[in-house]
């Protein structure tokens, strides 16, 4: 882990909070990945965007909302 947080120059509780789920992977981190694997930083917000939507969707039973119409 120190290795791979010195590699992305952030620091070991950063990338530490990511890897168990704790924090999101921001644009800034995005970048990072994308120099650090060459990838794009699109793919890991990407994925990011899908774990978010994945997480909303477990708790959509909690969700009451009043469907509205368009006029």
């Amino acid at each position: 882990m120190t290795e791979a947080a010195e590699a992305l120059g952030v620091s070991r509780k950063t990338l530490s909070a990511i890897l168990n789920c704790r924090a999101g992977i921001s644009p800034e981190m995005a970048i990072r990945l994308g120099k650090a694997f060459d990838t794009s930083p699109e793919s890991w917000l990407n994925q990011q965007m899908h774990y978010d939507l994945w997480q909303a969707e477990q708790a959509v039973g909690d969700i009451e909302v009043k469907r509205l119409s368009v006029a």
